[in-house]
């Protein structure tokens, strides 16, 4: 993102249930009472879009798992019940042909109109992949991933696809009038050469767990460069937890009280999960604490402690509103576009990030671009005459 561009914010749906204190997510898992308190009916995740479209993000992020209810059943109905909050569906590379995914994708654009993004997941743990009934090693889900992005695309753009693929194979594949001018843009997230391959040559955006930024800055020009060399230009993002309170204190206070209600043994048997899963993306949440709760600010206002218990993204931006929104911008500064964030429990968290955090990002990104128009960098130094400020 440059410092002049405005900062777009999405939201979570905790549809695996939702609670004060964070759990699992996408994989069946034991979970505490107060991680799932709140269980994952319409009524309740309703609330939950609505008060994150009140508060005014732009899309809701839908995971998916044996761990959550579906998302391609769950959002339409909650889509009918918001007006105009997005909705970014995810769904599990190869455990449906193209064809039908992008069917699913166009009816949902025919009923609501440009509200739908797609989350592709590859997926990174073999036994839940096994309970699907995928036993492919990881590279090859890569592969697959790839050539199942390849023909969503073209479908949902209008094309006709033949494709005899390593692992995708289609004949004149095409959707019935398909209503191209509501584009459905693909997001992907992965941290292994072979993910950023593939988000290089097929994605629109690529997603990222919440690392320090000068390491997500690093992976933002890595993958930019692959893009450019495949002739492509990619948007990022980055998926984040947020602990925000009026002070500094109160924040840290809360992270806290999330950290004591950890049961040991759960932080033992999701770390164990943890180890024995082949996701790269994973294995990098992990290293930041290395599974011990000693030393879990791992950069400023950046807490690793999520991540002993929640599978995926596992950090949290805690600290006032003016400081998450300082870490936020600086993500900015680093390339990143989107900022999917959370937070326990995510009804009022909602319109917490929202009211407090989103106006001081706005402003502290305005100012940016007000002092590079003026030829002042943004950190203070000026230009020099004829310089263009970056």
């Amino acid at each position: 993102m440059s410092s002049s561009a405005a900062p777009v914010l999405h939201w979570f749906l905790p549809t695996g249930g939702d609670g004060r204190d964070p759990g699992g997510v996408t994989a069946v898992q034991g979970r505490t009472a107060a991680a799932t308190r709140r269980g994952a009916g319409l009524d309740y995740l309703a609330q939950v879009a609505r008060a994150a479209e009140q508060a005014g993000f732009a899309k809701l992020l839908t995971p998916v798992g044996l761990g959550c209810v579906d998302p391609w059943v769950l959002t339409p109905a909650v889509a009918a019940v918001t007006e105009r909050i997005g909705f970014l569906v995810a769904f599990r590379a190869g455990l449906a042909q193209p064809t039908l995914i992008a069917q699913q994708a166009d009816t949902f654009r025919r009923l609501f109109g440009d509200r739908i993004a797609l989350n592709v997941v590859t997926g990174g743990d073999p036994v839940e992949q096994r309970a699907y009934g995928d036993h492919l090693p990881k590279d090859e889900r890569y592969v697959r991933t790839g050539e199942l992005m390849r023909v969503v695309r073209a479908l949902l753009d209008g094309g006709a696809v033949d494709l005899d693929g390593r692992h995708v194979r289609v004949e004149n594949a095409r959707l019935h009038e398909p209503s191209v001018e509501s584009p459905v843009p693909l997001y992907f997230g992965g941290a292994s050469p072979e993910a950023e391959e593939v988000a290089a040559r097929h994605a629109e955006v690529q997603l990222l767990w919440g690392e320090p930024p000068a390491a997500v800055a690093e992976r933002v020009a890595r993958v930019r460069e692959k893009a450019a060399r495949a002739g492509r230009a990619l948007r990022f993002g980055i998926r984040l937890h947020v602990v925000t309170r009026d002070t500094s204190a109160e924040a840290w206070r809360e992270a806290d009280r999330i950290l004591a209600g950890f049961d040991p043994e759960a932080v033992r048997a999701s770390q164990e999960r943890f180890a024995r899963m082949d996701s790269t993306g994973q294995a990098r949440m992990t290293a930041l604490h290395g599974g011990s709760a000693e030393n879990l600010t791992v950069s400023p206002n950046l807490w690793a402690g999520i991540g002993l218990v929640r599978e995926g993204a596992g950090t949290a931006l805690v600290g006032s509103h003016d400081e998450v929104a300082q870490r936020l911008f600086e993500y900015g500064r680093a390339g990143v576009d989107e900022f999917v964030l959370s937070g326990y429990p995510h009804l009022e968290e909602a319109y917490r990030v929202g009211e407090e955090v989103a106006p001081r990002l706005r402003a502290l990104t305005e100012a940016a671009g007000t002092e590079t128009a003026a030829g002042v960098r943004a950190d203070g130094t000026g230009t020099t005459t004829g310089e263009v400020a970056a």
